[in-house]
């Protein structure tokens, strides 16, 4: 992928329009912290850009490299190279996680991976996300801890080595040495040419992996965009000041009665 392009993309979910018009351009090579108050359709994007059913797109466009992208089911959006990290990963008893990863690996492949590729490459990606690698013997994500569900999403991704990969809250739940791992495998990806647009509510991890543009997402659609010194900004200030200098309206979140100093603002320290 060299550059996705989102224009005008709404999306309704239950019949409800969440998304109003996003436009976003994201180019290779890119890590985009995508910010915003709670309910404002931060997951929704990914949900929609990755295919989910129970989201329904109702216009706009999605460019893959100038091809359309919208047109695709979610297994060939996953096989162009699209990868979501889930905000809250779900148990699936009666799957063993080595054959899914398997079946994940293969899927992704002309021929499939041979047993000793196989335990090399997920030996060393437990390695990287600090997990023992006889939980790929246990039911996927069954009896994980949350923390533990959010690095086996990262070692899902660091298995498939996506061109762009979604990552939703990929931070919450995890202590501080099991965000420096995360940290370090998506700057060990970053470098192996994977793009990222990161949803996170913490600063810390932003600032473990620097992200090189930030998009600010309220009322369903982008409403401000701009480099790191704007999440650095909103995690120390929160989002009070977007209606002050930018006259941005952020009535929907005080409906709601979202904390917007402390919602994906607050400085976690």
């Amino acid at each position: 992928m060299e550059q996705l392009q989102i224009q005008g993309l709404a999306c309704s979910v239950e019949g409800k329009e969440i998304l109003h018009g996003v436009d976003l351009t994201i180019d290779k090579g890119d890590v985009i912290a995508l910010l915003g108050p709670n309910g404002h359709g931060k997951s929704t994007l990914l949900h929609c850009l990755m295919g989910s059913p129970h989201y329904q797109v109702t216009r706009g466009k999605v460019l893959w490299d100038k091809e359309d992208f919208l047109s695709l089911p979610t297994d060939k959006r996953s096989k162009k190279g699209l990868f979501m990290a889930f905000q809250n990963p779900p148990d699936v008893p009666g799957v063993v996680t080595m054959d899914f990863f398997r079946g994940m690996i293969n899927a992704h492949r002309e021929k499939p991976i041979s047993l000793l590729d196989f335990y090399k490459t997920t030996t060393k990606a437990y390695e990287q996300v600090g997990l023992d690698s006889e939980m790929a013997s246990r039911h996927l994500n069954e009896g994980y801890s949350g923390g533990e569900k959010k690095r086996n999403e990262i070692l899902q991704m660091l298995l498939l080595k996506p061109e762009l990969a979604l990552l939703d809250e990929i931070d919450s739940g995890l202590d501080v040495d099991a965000l420096s791992l995360v940290a370090r495998a998506i700057d060990k990806a970053r470098e192996e040419g994977t793009t990222f647009l990161v949803i996170s509510h913490y600063d810390r991890l932003l600032e473990m992996i620097h992200p090189n543009r930030t998009a600010v997402m309220v009322n369903g659609k982008i409403a401000l965009e701009g480099d790191e010194k704007l999440s650095s900004r909103i995690a120390k200030e929160g989002y009070s000041f977007l209606e002050r200098e930018y006259h941005i309206d952020l009535s929907k979140a005080e409906e709601e009665k979202i904390s917007l100093g402390v919602c994906g603002a607050k400085v976690s320290r």
